[in-house]
């Protein structure tokens, strides 16, 4: 009954999503319709710009790399502009944002610490160090300017019903406004006493005044004192007073209320210091601050005047670290919308507005104001922002007039370069054969756009044609893990009742994404899965075993991934399940759920040697392999085991360059083979030997490993054998080992690619075509087909193959090829620009430095 009432709550859920595929979104993201132009002029500018106009370079660079997806990218420019700011605001904005962008590694930062290294964690800076003293002075003169005889050189002033004795020279030296009052021509200059009883100083603030007057420096004071000298020194232009009070204040900022409380005094007081010291401090808490109203508030209401008190000329960067954090939190909300309006009003240049505007119009749309996000839109578009036509487009759709959306994208077409977004979003506003055409232009453009391949997917599903619907899902899932074209071929499981692969693909979701919310947010994917388990024979752990080794052998990782969550919910050891479930998240490019899963395995760890080793690893994917190493001695002086002297022999092979350290990886690995362990990484470990044993030459020894990997069903190995058969001069045996491969493995674009190295040319063409339909993100096939046609004299097809994959890919290996084959040609022009935007990508590659300076010397 139960199973029954299951099968026909998942019936309505389908019905009402019907296999619908939602419209791709509009990214609020900087996306030039030529990025290598745009990065190629970022890093011409660089070159010869002031130096502190780089950190706003590095800000748009940032951007570009954004836009593109480039995670790595992206966190390397904000560290150059933190490296390159020129003020202390851009230190504490940059540093805030590198600290957001590494949100949830304080574990890393405890590990290091673990292994006596100071983590580069940005902390909080010393803001007076970094704001110069003020360097004022008042011209003093012994007699009156009106040639009054001299006055006594004591003067009192009186406060209330107290007389306060200060040094009449001194008091005049702190400001022009006193050392006219005390020399010049008034009434006071000739009185030893002087009523400051309206001037709003108290008898003790007064004291404080004169003691500072003799010693220039201000003892330990209330907040309160110091705010009523502060004001007072504005109010006489007692700039050393107040620059004193200003530092003072910052000081005793030490909390967000402390900050919240001083801001605004600081803002209308313009004391620099105090006002930074507040802002570091909200910096220092993103994103968790943006949710105080106060603090909200302070952002959303600074004018210009006083954004220039609390930032100086760092407005922009400021709030579009303001906006990112917000957009974060909720796009639609009303902070946000008012951080997007400050990051316009601070925009400088023409490409901050197309970033500024671009972002904002995409934020009113989300909230339905379609007026203000037209205008938005269209700013950002006249101001070359070419992307932004997709929310002019959808915005005359919404009218009614899908007429003008479909010609705003021609029109778009016809006067740029096409892109695949363009033909994307131009599919929006047609139907039938003509939407399709689009749509698979839009494929052939840019293979990564995952819209394309959902919605052909869903229209054969409509049209009864399940085999064909999952070969296009499954197209896109064979390169990009994208949770979205996961769910819809869930719902066409569902619809073929195949409810064993439709858990396993909600089970690899809840991997992936643990609170993830299926048919458009509507209802929890975990709840789904309960009801789909229902119709599903559960497996003993000995079946999961079984089932996991099937799938590993057969390189089906999503299916593996869905095996290790069902093991997950017995009572196996969580922390091997967590760490095998680690391997396969880093294998299908998942790198942020993968160190999830491994702080998961750290946390169920069952013993102390077990939690070194993943900690190892922890420090060794997050680029600490000397700490990672430590911690693999750690375990192994505790207790000896597979995994303890894998990570060291792992972490040991990969980042030493001393050929002598072969026979000690040798050694790890054999003394690993000898511990405990399962047929699976006792297979990644014999694979591994074979390797080292190929980079020594020993090819016998290679061949045995690689065998007995096979043996234990490590169907990976045969690409290690096959290689060992092409050293052996066995060409066509190499050629049958990856042949084994392809026939086994479910993703085998990575076999495909290897093949190709192992048979003539024209079956080469043919296997890395493969590749390409595949995995359109591997850059070899494109790299070697270009270099083909550059043999055969066709210089124009092979630049042509090229850009074909830039336009979807920035890769380092792609522009530097191009640039080589633009300087052949005798087109120094574009390899020039193909140069500068390759060495934004990796600003010390040498080969492409050398080809740079080449280059730039035959410029005219």
């Amino acid at each position: 009954m139960a199973s029954s009432r299951a099968r026909q709550v998942l019936k309505i859920f389908l019905a009402f999503h019907f296999f619908h595929v939602a419209e791709p979104p509009i990214l609020p993201l900087f996306k030039p319709v030529d990025y290598v132009e745009v990065l190629a002029r970022i890093h011409e500018e660089l070159e010869s710009c002031w130096p502190h106009e780089r950190s706003n370079l590095y800000l748009l660079q940032f951007q570009v790399f954004r836009g593109l997806g480039e995670v790595k990218l992206l966190q390397r420019s904000l560290h150059s502009a933190w490296r390159n700011a020129s003020s202390v605001y851009e230190k504490l904005i940059y540093g805030a944002w590198l600290k957001y962008e590494k949100q949830g590694e304080e574990l890393i930062s405890d590990l290091l610490a673990s292994c006596g290294k100071c983590s580069q964690e940005l902390g909080f800076l010393d803001v007076a160090s970094q704001i110069p003293l003020e360097n004022s002075s008042v011209k003093l003169t012994d007699e009156c300017i009106c040639g009054v005889p001299q006055v006594p050189t004591t003067v009192f002033f009186q406060i209330k019903e107290e007389k306060i004795a200060c040094e009449r020279q001194k008091i005049a030296a702190l400001s022009t406004p006193f050392h006219t009052m005390l020399n010049g021509c008034f009434a006071e200059s000739h009185l030893e006493v002087i009523d400051l009883s309206e001037n709003g100083i108290s008898p003790v603030g007064m004291r404080v005044i004169s003691e500072f007057s003799l010693t220039g420096s201000i003892s330990d004071l209330s907040v309160e004192i110091l705010l009523e000298i502060l004001v007072f020194a504005n109010k006489f232009c007692c700039e050393r007073l107040r620059d004193a009070c200003d530092r003072k204040l910052a000081s005793l900022v030490s909390s967000r209320q402390d900050a919240i409380d001083l801001m605004e005094c600081a803002l209308e007081e313009n004391a620099p210091v105090l006002a930074a010291s507040c802002l570091q401090v909200f910096l220092h808490e993103l994103p968790g601050c943006l949710k105080d109203e106060q603090v909200a508030k302070i952002f959303s209401n600074v004018n210009k005047q006083r954004r220039s008190i609390m930032v100086g000329q760092a407005s922009f960067s400021l709030y579009c670290l303001l906006s990112e954090v917000a957009m974060d939190i909720d796009p639609r909300s009303d902070i946000t919308a008012c951080f997007l309006e400050k990051l316009a009003e601070s925009a400088m240049d023409v490409r901050q507005k197309q970033v500024a505007y671009h972002q904002l119009g995409c934020v009113r749309l989300l909230r339905k104001e379609y007026g203000e996000a037209e205008h938005h839109f269209d700013a950002a578009f006249a101001a070359g922002h070419v992307y932004s036509v997709t929310g002019l487009a959808r915005l005359a759709c919404i009218k009614g007039n899908k007429l003008s959306s479909y010609e705003k994208l021609s029109s778009v077409i016809s006067g740029n370069p096409p892109l695949g977004w363009m033909y994307q979003e131009r599919s929006l506003y047609s139907e039938g054969d003509r939407k399709l055409e689009d749509l698979d232009k839009a494929t052939v453009l840019d293979p990564t756009l995952i819209y394309p391949y959902m919605y052909r997917a869903a229209s054969l599903m409509r049209k009864q044609d399940a085999k064909l619907a999952l070969a296009e899902i499954n197209r896109v899932l064979g390169f990009k893990l994208a949770l979205e074209c996961l769910e819809l071929r869930f719902c066409f499981y569902l619809a073929l009742e195949d409810y064993k692969a439709a858990l396993c693909d909600i089970q690899a979701i809840l991997t992936l994404s643990p609170e993830y919310r299926m048919f458009e947010g509507r209802v929890a994917a975990s709840q789904l899965r309960m009801l789909v388990r229902e119709h599903v024979e559960q497996w003993t752990t000995a079946d999961c075993w079984l089932q996991l080794y099937d799938r590993w052998s057969s390189v089906d990782d999503i299916g593996s991934l869905s095996v290790i969550y069902q093991m997950l919910e017995s009572d196996a050891a969580k922390g091997v399940l967590y760490f095998r479930q680690s391997l396969l998240l880093l294998r299908l490019n998942c790198p942020e759920a993968a160190m999830r899963s491994l702080q998961l395995a750290r946390q169920h760890a069952a013993t102390e040697h077990e939690r070194l080793v993943y900690e190892g690893w922890i420090l060794y994917d997050t680029g600490h392999c000397e700490e990672g190493l430590r911690k693999a001695e750690e375990s192994i002086s505790i207790q000896r085991s597979f995994e303890a002297f894998f990570l060291k022999a792992y972490a040991l092979a990969d980042s030493s360059l001393d050929p002598s350290c072969s026979a000690t990886v040798v050694s790890l690995l054999e003394d690993a083979l000898k511990c405990p362990s399962d047929r699976l990484r006792k297979g990644q470990a014999l694979n591994n030997l074979g390797s080292v044993y190929v980079d020594c030459e020993k090819l016998d020894l290679a061949a045995d490993c690689y065998i007995s990997a096979l043996n234990i069903r490590h169907t990976r190995a045969h690409q290690g054998l096959a290689r060992v058969r092409f050293l052996q001069n066995d060409r066509n045996a190499a050629y049958e080992e990856m042949t084994k491969l392809i026939e086994k493995a479910r993703n085998n674009a990575s076999a495909y690619e290897k093949r190709s190295e192992y048979c003539d040319r024209d079956r080469t063409k043919e296997d890395l075509q493969m590749v390409t339909q595949l995995d359109p993100l591997r850059v070899y096939p494109y790299r070697y087909r270009a270099a083909v046609l550059m043999d055969n004299h066709k210089e124009k097809e092979a630049i042509a193959e090229l850009t074909k994959a830039i336009a979807f890919k920035a890769d380092l290996h792609l522009l530097h090829l191009r640039a080589a084959f633009h300087e052949h040609i005798g087109d120094v022009s574009s390899a020039l620009r193909d140069c500068r935007a390759a060495l934004s990508l990796d600003p010390n590659h040498q080969e492409m430095l050398e080809l740079h300076r080449r280059v730039n010397s035959q410029e005219p």
